[in-house]
């Protein structure tokens, strides 16, 4: 249940709109004057903050305000007043505030400034569990060359608004890249919004893109905020752009041109101001050559390129990223910290990686909890992955094999597909050929739960979605 506070010194207002939230399933807070409200804040961070811009005694609720932001940046604040003047509103509105409302106050603009805060803040946590997720919270781990040319192109780009397009493999950290782009840049403190391109149906990009106003088609029983407008004044990251549509990339690229969207239903454009970071895995040119996309899209996203290189080209940064994600386990789960030999580091560095940075971090933690308090050596490497030298010769890497249960409880292999069937496709098709035949082994031996499927290929259920809807496996399109 989502948490709002409440933080005004009329006792009625609070009384009617904490009524209004808690009849649509908010769970309400209280606070009659600012220090009680920061200090409320401070006690149990909530989803969301209603503030009051007049009231009496100091701080002044722009005072309030800095303080609530100080303390909790990705928290929205919804302003209140009944006398505020325009430049109360822009000074509000700059110090962080995401929306202004003049008293007396409506439940309809109430309900629609939350709806708007809590998809601002869903993003906000989305965009800090991926950073999570890749396990580098931030960091460029890493003193390659390759790595030291990125941390200087992202230095020198970050500052500006141009646009820039991060190619690479799946699983090299593109996210991360526009991550880093966006903490660095002015915008550093506005929103950050990814859109996974690939995720989305292609009937609902618009809507999802752009928003959509109530009754706009069969099924629009509210009014919806787009990406683009939750990203105003921040960054928007384009994730798997090259996965969008021909439709799609028409709006797309109206909307870059015009610096403007319209709403599905709507009639007014609505300016947007956004720096575009988009990513993708795929050959964007050659698909421009072919016709897949749109060349003149192309052109707008691809102001500033980046690639990213594949671990196994870098496998110098290998011990670091070990060590690093070793660090982040043991301060995630509280464990005794595993002893890692040289052997182990040096078989781990031989490892071609065919799922990258992301692969690593996951050996990483299954290697920390299986060996908790203990030593990892090659031959511990090798349990869970195949050693270089065997995965240069074709061999599928123990880490993507499947998992099942015997009904005596004990845990058995299932089958592998034959690796000679894939001789004739280029390496990334073989490679994803593969992983689709065991993902769909694995959900059709777990009667479709996706969560036990995920344990039987010994991952976890997001990254399994997220493969799925990457391979366009049915059962991955939502999580």
């Amino acid at each position: 249940m989502p948490t709002v506070l409440i933080i005004d010194d009329e006792p009625n207002i609070r009384r009617m709109v904490g009524a209004v939230l808690a009849a649509e399933g908010y769970e309400v807070r209280e606070a009659p004057d600012g220090p009680a409200g920061i200090a409320a804040a401070r006690d149990q961070e909530p989803d969301a903050i209603l503030l009051d811009l007049m009231m009496p005694g100091e701080p002044s609720g722009l005072g309030v305000l800095s303080a609530l932001k100080a303390a909790s940046p990705d928290v929205p604040v919804v302003m209140m007043s009944g006398k505020a003047g325009l430049a109360d509103a822009v000074q509000a509105t700059r110090l962080g505030a995401v929306n202004f409302l003049e008293k007396p106050l409506s439940p309809e603009a109430v309900l629609l400034s939350l709806a708007t805060a809590m998809e601002l803040r869903a993003a906000r946590r989305e965009a800090s569990a991926l950073r999570a997720d890749l396990g580098l919270d931030g960091t460029m781990v890493g003193d390659s060359a390759a790595m030291r040319e990125l941390r200087t192109l992202i230095a020198q780009v970050a500052p500006s608004d141009a646009r820039v397009l991060i190619t690479g493999e799946s699983g090299t950290g593109k996210e991360l890249v526009a991550a880093a782009l966006h903490a660095a840049s002015p915008r550093r403190n506005r929103p950050f919004v990814r859109v996974n391109c690939a995720a989305i149906p292609r009937d609902l990009v618009e809507s999802e893109m752009f928003g959509h106003e109530k009754g706009a088609f069969t099924g629009a029983m509210e009014r919806r905020i787009g990406r683009f407008e939750l990203a105003h004044t921040g960054t928007l990251f384009l994730d798997e752009v090259g996965d969008l549509g021909a439709e799609a990339q028409a709006k797309l690229l109206r909307a870059l041109e015009a610096r403007e969207i319209e709403r599905l239903g709507g009639g007014k454009p609505i300016a947007v101001d956004v720096r575009i970071v988009s990513a993708t895995n795929k050959d964007l040119r050659g698909s421009a050559a072919n016709g897949g996309f749109r060349e003149d899209l192309l052109f707008r996203l691809d102001v500033i390129p980046m690639h990213l290189s594949p671990l196994r080209e870098r496998s110098e940064d290998v011990p670091a990223l070990v060590g690093h994600f070793a660090r982040l386990q043991r301060a995630r789960t509280g464990r005794a910290s595993v002893t890692w030999k040289d052997d182990a580091i040096h078989e781990m560095a031989g490892y071609r990686w065919p799922g990258n940075v992301r692969e690593l971090a996951n050996i990483v933690e299954r290697l920390s909890i299986l060996h908790a308090g203990g030593t990892v050596g090659a031959s511990e490497v090798r349990a869970v992955v195949t050693g270089a030298s065997s995965n240069a010769n074709g061999a599928v890497p123990a880490a993507v094999s499947t998992a099942s249960t015997t009904p005596s409880g004990g845990v058995s292999r299932l089958t592998p597909p034959s690796v000679a069937a894939y001789g004739h496709l280029p390496l990334s098709d073989a490679l994803d050929d593969f992983e689709k035949t065991l993902i769909q082994r694995a959900v059709q031996a777990a009667g479709g739960n996706i969560a036990e499927a995920a344990r039987r290929l010994q991952t976890d259920r997001p990254n399994l979605y997220r493969r799925m809807r990457r391979l366009g496996i049915a059962g991955g399109a939502t999580e």
